[in-house]
């Protein structure tokens, strides 16, 4: 039998199962693709934040990814969180050096405000990692944390698209979720534009949606789409997850990744 397309995640662990390399995982076997992991960091993580975060030695982390890369091969690479400036740098040279698109979703802090970026790390994410990216995803606190870029409406999101691209990566989308209304997103690459909306689904439950987003759009791909294709299918994925949600512990829940499973069952 043919195996099918492969996509790495290179990011922490929650050991709540709503996020990170297991939000990644399961958003990959959910979208037909063989998901792999490099794990980053670990983090004592439930439903009501982020208790303790642990990163790994950089050896690991390249360790990992040379284990996986040498003899597997992979088809698209997602980033998550990368807790420091060395692991930054590490990963950016690794992805940087595979031929295959990088889907980076340069994470600050969690769903819960916990902080899972070093500050002194973000020059790092500005110069060598974004600059290896194909596609970056932030969210509007990550835009402002790198940019400086402060979004307020629909309209400034162009704005912050500019000066994401600044940075280098080939794409950028923009993900304004945090802003009133319908869920907007730009997708450029500073002469063409794609908007995705999406209606506002009211449902609390949501951790996990930037992570699975970035992965779908990984999926997507190593599938052989286009940018555009791939992050249209991967809005759509996530909205269905995020319309299922559910409640899980005391605090935020997480989507649902298996939400169309459960929807054809």
């Amino acid at each position: 039998m043919t195996a099918p397309p492969r996509v790495l995640t290179v990011a922490g662990s929650d050991a709540g199962g709503g996020a990170g390399i297991q939000a990644d995982l399961k958003t990959m076997l959910a979208l037909g693709t063989h998901g792999m992991s490099v794990i980053t960091a670990v983090t004592a993580q439930n439903s009501l934040g982020v208790q303790g975060a642990w990163e790994l030695p950089a050896d690991a982390v390249r360790a990992q990814y040379r284990s996986v890369v040498d003899d597997i091969g992979v088809q698209a690479v997602k980033t998550g969180m990368l807790a420091s400036a060395e692991l930054v740098r590490t990963v950016a040279e690794l992805i940087a050096a595979t031929d295959a698109p990088a889907v980076v979703d340069p994470v600050g802090v969690s769903k819960h405000g916990d902080p899972l970026l070093a500050a002194s790390a973000l020059d790092s994410v500005r110069t060598a990692l974004l600059p290896a990216a194909t596609v970056a995803t932030p969210n509007l606190d990550e835009v402002a944390q790198l940019t400086g870029v402060r979004v307020e409406s629909e309209r400034d999101l162009r704005k912050a698209a500019d000066a994401m691209l600044g940075y280098g990566p080939r794409w950028v989308l923009i993900k304004g979720g945090h802003l009133a209304g319908d869920a907007v997103d730009l997708l450029t690459d500073g002469s063409e534009e794609h908007w995705l909306r999406a209606p506002r689904h009211d449902n609390r439950h949501t951790h996990g949606t930037g992570c699975t987003l970035a992965s779908a759009v990984a999926c997507g791909l190593a599938k052989g789409l286009t940018v555009p294709e791939a992050v249209t299918e991967a809005k759509e994925y996530v909205t269905g997850a995020i319309a299922a949600g559910f409640a899980l512990g005391a605090g935020i829940g997480p989507v649902d990744h298996a939400w169309r499973t459960r929807r054809d069952g």
